[in-house]
C-alpha cells in the first residue's frame, strides 16, 4: 500500500479519497495496493469499504456501531483487511449509514454494524461488531446487487427479485403499514427489477423494461410523483414524467438522480446545488433534465447526502452539490457549493472507473489514462484548470514591480518637500494598474508642485527613488505594513505615512533613535506652527488687558502713588521679568520642544514654546507696552527699567513692593490664566 506522486500511480489504479473519510487526516489523498488491484468501492455515512480483485475486503472510517466488522468499535484511519473473511471471496459490498452488507462467491450474505431497526436482517435488533451470516439467502438464489440506506437494506437477485428489510416508518422499504421488519421481505412491482437504490428515508428501483418506481418519504418532491400518487407513497409508485427508459437510479438525503440513455434527470431538494440546475432552482417535484451534458454520455451516477457525482463514458468525473469538507474533489481549499456539474480537473490524466458518495466524503477509483487514446470529450463549459490548487505566487504574479508602497514617500522626504513649497497642495500620484485604487482622492502637502520639461522628470525620479522608502524596511511585505494618518490643524489636510510594523521585539531598527526624535520634533513643529502664531496673538491681547487691569488695581489700592514708588515697582517688575527670562532659557536648553495644547498654566506654556520663541514673545510684549503708554511717564520708565534688566544692566535696588502681598499673588495667578509667565 502506498501513496506518492500522481505520475507514479500504477497501471492497476488507485483509490482517491475526498472529504471526511478519516483517511490521511481527512486531507485529499490516494492509496493503492502493491500485490492486488482495487475493484469495487462503497461509502456509508462516514465509513468506506473496498473489494480487491482477489476478493479481499478492506474497511476504514468511523466504527462507532461496529460497521467495519473488525470485532471492535475503534475508528480505523487506514484501510484494514477483514481477516475473519479470509476464507471467503467477497464479490459485493454495500454501506448504509451505520451498517455494512457483503456477498461472497459462496452465495452467502454477511452483515455487521448498527441494528436498531433490524437492518442487519438477523431476526433481532442487536448490533454486531463482526460480520454475521444472514441465513435467509442460502435458499434464494444468487445475489447480483446489494444496497443500504439509513436504517434499511436491500438485495436484488439474479432473477430480478427484490428483498428489503429494516426501517419502514416512512414506507422506505415498500411494505405498506409495517413499521419495520427484522428479516428480508420480498417487494414486488409485477415485473423483474434490474436496479435498486436506498436513500436516507426513501428508495427507488428500476425494472427490466426501464420503468422507475419510488417510495418512502414524500416531502420536497424527492419521489418525483404527481399529487394524485403521493397518498400511496408507502408502496412503489411509477414515475410517469420520464418518458425514456431508465438504466440507473441513485437516492441521496433529499434528492434522486435517474440515468437514461439520453442524459441525467434529477428531482427533489437542491438547496446545496445537488440537482445541478443552477442557482435559481432549489427544489423540483418532477424530474428535470440536467442540461450540462451535451457531448459526453454519462454512464454512472452516485448520490451522497447532499452532493452528486457523475462519470462519463470517457472516464471524466463531474461533481456538484454540497462542497463542505472538500468532498467534491475540486481542490484542497475549495469547499464551495457547486450548482452545476463541475469537472474534476485533477482526473484529466486518469480514467475514472467508479465513484461512491457518502454522507461527508467521496471515494473515486481511477487508473492512469492511456496517452495514445484521444477519446476524451469535454463540454463547452468545462474548466480544465483548477486555480485554487495553484500556489498564490502564480496567482498574484510578481508584486515587487507593482507595489503601491514603492510610490509612497518617507517622512523625511515629505518634510523636505514641504520646506521647499509649504503653501502648495497636490494630490498623490496615481496608482499603477496592478495596485489597489483608493475610494476617495487623498490630498497631502507632501508632493512638490508640478514642473515641466526636464524639471518634471527629475521631480518624478526623486519621488519614486528607493531612498524615499529606505527607512521603512522591506516595503514589498504587504502583511507587515500599515499607514499612519496625520491631520494638519492649520489647513485641515491629511498626510498618509507608511509605517513598518515590529515583527520581533529585538529586531534591529532601520533608523536611529536620534533621527526618529529629530524627525518627530520637526514634523510636530511644522504642523503646529500656525497654531502657535494664533496662540501668541491671543496671549498678547490678553496681556495688554492684564496690564490695564493691574494699573487699575494699583490705583485702587494706593489713591495717589508718587512717581518714585512707580519707578521702584517698575524696577522690581523688570527684575522679575529678567529672572523669568533666564529661567525659561535654561528650561528650553534642558528639555526638547514638545507641542501641547495651551491650558492656561505657566508650566504647560513653558513646555509648548522654545527658548527663542519665549524671548521673542517678551520683546513683543514690551514693545507693545511702549506704544500703548507712550504718553505716560510712569509706564515708560517701567519699560526702560525692564529693557535695561533684560540687556544685562543691574536694576536699581528695590525699596518697596506692592502695598499688599495678596495683590501680587492674585496678579501672578491672573497672568497664569492668561497664558503668560507666572511672576515669582
Amino acid at each position: 500500500m502506498a501513496g506518492e506522486a500522481e505520475d507514479e500511480v500504477p497501471g492497476s489504479g488507485a483509490v482517491f479519497t475526498f472529504g471526511k473519510s478519516k483517511f490521511a487526516d481527512n486531507i485529499p489523498s490516494k492509496f493503492w495496493l502493491k500485490n492486488d488491484v482495487p475493484l469495487k468501492i462503497a461509502c456509508g455515512d462516514e465509513h468506506t469499504a473496498l473489494i480487491t480483485e482477489n476478493g479481499k475486503l478492506f474497511m476504514f472510517g468511523s466504527n462507532n456501531w461496529g460497521q467495519l466488522g473488525l470485532g471492535s468499535k475503534v475508528t480505523v484511519n487506514k484501510p484494514t483487511c477483514v481477516k475473519a473473511l479470509k476464507s471467503e471471496k467477497v464479490q459485493l459490498v454495500a454501506c448504509g449509514r451505520n451498517h455494512t452488507l457483503i456477498y461472497t462467491a459462496q452465495g452467502q450474505v454477511y452483515t455487521s454494524g448498527g441494528n436498531s431497526e433490524g437492518q442487519l436482517g438477523l431476526g433481532d435488533c442487536d448490533e454486531r461488531t463482526a460480520f454475521q451470516r444472514v441465513g435467509f439467502f442460502d435458499s434464494h438464489g444468487p445475489i447480483k446487487m446489494l444496497t443500504a440506506g439509513s436504517n434499511t437494506s436491500a438485495a436484488l437477485t439474479e432473477s430480478g427479485k427484490l428483498f428489503m428489510w429494516g426501517d419502514n416508518t416512512e414506507g422506505q422499504i415498500g411494505l405498506g403499514k409495517e413499521s419495520h421488519v427484522c428479516s428480508p421481505q420480498e417487494v414486488s412491482v409485477g415485473r423483474p427489477v434490474s436496479w435498486m437504490s436506498c436513500g436516507y428515508y426513501h428508495s427507488a428501483l428500476v425494472t427490466a423494461d426501464g420503468a422507475l418506481y419510488t417510495f418512502g418519504e414524500r416531502d420536497s418532491g424527492k419521489l418525483g410523483l404527481g399529487t394524485d400518487q403521493l397518498p400511496g407513497h408507502r408502496v412503489p409508485q411509477l414515475v410517469k414524467s420520464i418518458k425514456e427508459p431508465v438504466t440507473q437510479v441513485a437516492c441521496g438525503g433529499g434528492h434522486t438522480v435517474a440515468l437514461t440513455d439520453g442524459g441525467v434527470y434529477t428531482f427533489g431538494l437542491g438547496q446545496f446545488g445537488q440537482l445541478g440546475h443552477g442557482t435559481f432552482i432549489f427544489e423540483t417535484r418532477l424530474p428535470r433534465p440536467v442540461e450540462h451534458f451535451r457531448r459526453g454520455r454519462p454512464c454512472q451516477v452516485s448520490c451522497g447526502e447532499n452532493h452528486t457525482a457523475v462519470v462519463t463514458d470517457a472516464g471524466l468525473l463531474y461533481t456538484f452539490g454540497d462542497g463542505r469538507h472538500g468532498k467534491l474533489g475540486l481542490g484542497e481549499e475549495n469547499f464551495t457549493n457547486q450548482f452545476k456539474p463541475t469537472l474534476c480537473s485533477r482526473f484529466l490524466k486518469f480514467s475514472v472507473q467508479a465513484t461512491s458518495c457518502g454522507g461527508c466524503h467521496m471515494v473515486v477509483l481511477a487508473r492512469p489514462r492511456d496517452p495514445s487514446c484521444d477519446d476524451m470529450t469535454l463540454e463547452d463549459d468545462d474548466a480544465t484548470e483548477d486555480f485554487l490548487e495553484k500556489p498564490y505566487v502564480e496567482l498574484l504574479g510578481d508584486t515587487a514591480d507593482t507595489s503601491t508602497l514603492q510610490r509612497t514617500l518617507s517622512a523625511r522626504v515629505r518634510r523636505r518637500e514641504r520646506e521647499r513649497s509649504p503653501d502648495q497642495l497636490h494630490t498623490l500620484p496615481p496608482t499603477t494598474p496592478g495596485c489597489l485604487h483608493p475610494p476617495l482622492p487623498t490630498f497631502s502637502p507632501s508632493i512638490p508642485p508640478s514642473k515641466t520639461g526636464s524639471e518634471a522628470g527629475s521631480a518624478v525620479e526623486s519621488l519614486t527613488d528607493t531612498d524615499s522608502v529606505k527607512g521603512l524596511g522591506e516595503t514589498t511585505d504587504f502583511l507587515n505594513m500599515t499607514h499612519m494618518m496625520k491631520i494638519d490643524p492649520g489647513d485641515q489636510t491629511l498626510t498618509l505615512s507608511p509605517v513598518q510594523k515590529d515583527l520581533t521585539a529585538g529586531s534591529a531598527q532601520h533608523r536611529s533613535k536620534g533621527e526618529e526624535e529629530e524627525e518627530d520634533n520637526a514634523d510636530e513643529e511644522e504642523e503646529n506652527a500656525d497654531e502657535e502664531e494664533e496662540e501668541d496673538n491671543a496671549d498678547e491681547e490678553e496681556e495688554e488687558e492684564d496690564d490695564e487691569n493691574e494699573t487699575e488695581t494699583q490705583e485702587e489700592e494706593s489713591l495717589s502713588p508718587s512717581p518714585e514708588q512707580l519707578k521702584e515697582e517698575s524696577a522690581v517688575d523688570g527684575e522679575h521679568r529678567a529672572e523669568v527670562t533666564e529661567q525659561l532659557h535654561t528650561t528650553a536648553e534642558e528639555k526638547p520642544d514638545s507641542v501641547r495644547p495651551a491650558n492656561g498654566t505657566a508650566d504647560n506654556m513653558s513646555k509648548s514654546q522654545s527658548g527663542s520663541n519665549t524671548k521673542r514673545f517678551l520683546f513683543t510684549r514690551l514693545s507693545k507696552s511702549k506704544q500703548d503708554n507712550s504718553g505716560d511717564q510712569t509706564p515708560a520708565e517701567s519699560t526702560f527699567s525692564g529693557d535695561a534688566t533684560i540687556q544685562g544692566q543691574p536694576p536699581p535696588a528695590p525699596t518697596s513692593c506692592s502695598s499688599n502681598p495678596v495683590v501680587n499673588r492674585g496678579r501672578a495667578q491672573q497672568r497664569s490664566r492668561s497664558g503668560t509667565c507666572t511672576m515669582l
